[in-house]
């Protein structure tokens, strides 16, 4: 989760069975690791379902990191992120968020008396050099050998260099070419601090992980731990997200975009089509029945306003002006034959009802296995099944009775408009 290697820690791939085997899902089993992990007093176990999309997350649910722009140290950074997590564990919203901060691991804090170090003759890089080359690794140069490049690294055994004692038998040499022993230089002190450090645009920052609740969306999520962090953390401290809630964040309201654009497009075809401006109003008045239609449908399966429900919302565009068209195109061609306005809008929606009929029904009961799908994606497709057959059924059966009325409102509108202008000229 932190992106770093550690001794201490592990990572597991957990692979589930096939669909059709399991009697829980995801989150479930989610779930029952976070009990079972309380449960364990020698470590601290979490889980966390595969991320939405492959590489731009660590984990299922979302990430964030809480940036720490002031000049507290790491045991202020526990104490307020405790207090930020526990707030966010008690709103309904949230589930399971959880930091992989800790500043209580132990360290050894070497601290070197450089006026000593001077004063005996020995410079302080040397100190370090010889401190990096016997307990860690120290790079030298390269050899090449048989047409290879091989790196040549000191290091002590691992024997020499297990304990803080060790520190006892290595020694550094002066400027006059006497040996001096290390321990003479620096002392030990058994400390507790952070084993990783993070930073997340340049300030020091601690990873913030969890999912949303049972019964909320991803967007109910993030604003709730947007309000805990406005409520709970110091002026000094910031919530900044990364991951899919970053672009989840970023990328919000683009579907409204979407959808009014989808409006503009389809109003400017029909305008084209009719070579009025004033015919397509009659169509596009049937977008809001299906509309309607979709959110219902959504709302009585307790589903959510995801992106794929916007996707379904897009697509009814189409779907529901395409009876619409059917009926004001008969209902102009009755007109230009010589029917009445009322005559026309009536007659064309006889005509034109069993064929709106069959092609709606016909879609809707296509959809039917998006809407009652299983296995893997299903949610994805239970929002755009549940939104098209909703929207289309309101569209059919509801906004099909009022195109006439909305055909012959419209051109006699328009009729007026024109008597109007023509008297002023």
């Amino acid at each position: 989760l932190s992106s770093s290697a550690k001794s201490n820690s592990g990572t597991s791939f957990v692979t589930l069975k096939d669909w059709d085997k399991r009697d829980r899902d995801v989150d479930q089993i989610v779930g029952d690791i976070f009990r079972k992990g309380y449960s364990v007093l020698d470590g601290f176990i979490i889980a966390f379902g595969m991320p939405p999309i492959s590489g731009m997350s660590n984990t299922g649910g979302f990430e964030g990191y809480v940036q720490n722009r002031g000049d507290d140290d790491a045991q202020a950074m526990v104490r307020t992120l405790d207090t930020f997590v526990a707030a966010a564990n008690k709103r309904p919203e949230l589930a399971n968020v959880r930091t992989t901060f800790g500043a209580s691991s132990p360290q050894l804090d070497v601290r070197l008396d450089r006026e000593k170090a001077v004063a005996m003759g020995v410079p302080v890089n040397r100190v370090f050099e010889t401190m990096q080359a016997t307990f860690g690794a120290y790079y030298v140069n390269d050899f090449n050998k048989l047409g290879r490049t091989f790196k040549v690294q000191l290091q002590s055994e691992a024997d020499y260099r297990s304990k803080p004692e060790d520190l006892d038998d290595v020694y550094v040499r002066s400027d006059t070419g006497g040996m001096v022993p290390l321990a003479a230089l620096v002392s030990i002190h058994h400390t507790v601090g952070p084993d990783v450090m993070e930073r997340f645009n340049v300030f020091p920052a601690a990873k913030i992980v969890g999912a949303p609740a049972d019964g909320y969306s991803s967007g109910q999520a993030l604003s709730a731990l947007e309000q805990v962090a406005a409520q709970s953390l110091p002026a000094d401290y910031a919530l900044s997200w990364s991951g899919t809630a970053y672009q989840e964040r970023a990328t919000g309201g683009t579907s409204s975009q979407v959808f009014v654009l989808g409006l503009i497009m389809v109003f400017l075809i029909l305008a084209a089509q009719y070579e009025k401006w004033t015919l397509p109003l009659a169509v596009m008045l049937v977008v809001p029945f299906a509309l309607f239609g979709a959110i219902l449908a959504t709302w009585l399966r307790g589903l959510t306003n995801d992106v794929y429900f916007q996707i379904a919302l897009v697509t009814l565009i189409g779907l529901a002006s395409k009876n619409a068209i059917m009926i004001v195109e008969f209902a102009e061609i009755q007109r230009e034959r010589g029917m009445s306005l009322m005559e026309a809008a009536v007659e064309a929606a006889r005509l034109r009802f069993r064929p709106i009929i069959m092609t709606s029904l016909a879609f809707v009961l296509g959809c039917v296995p998006l809407a009652i799908s299983h296995g893997a994606g299903a949610n994805s497709r239970h929002s755009i099944g549940t939104g098209v057959i909703g929207g289309m059924l309101a569209a059919t059966f509801i906004a099909t009775l009022f195109i006439p009325a909305f055909y012959a409102a419209i051109i006699r509108a328009t009729e007026k408009l024109r008597s109007l202008f023509a008297r002023s000229e």
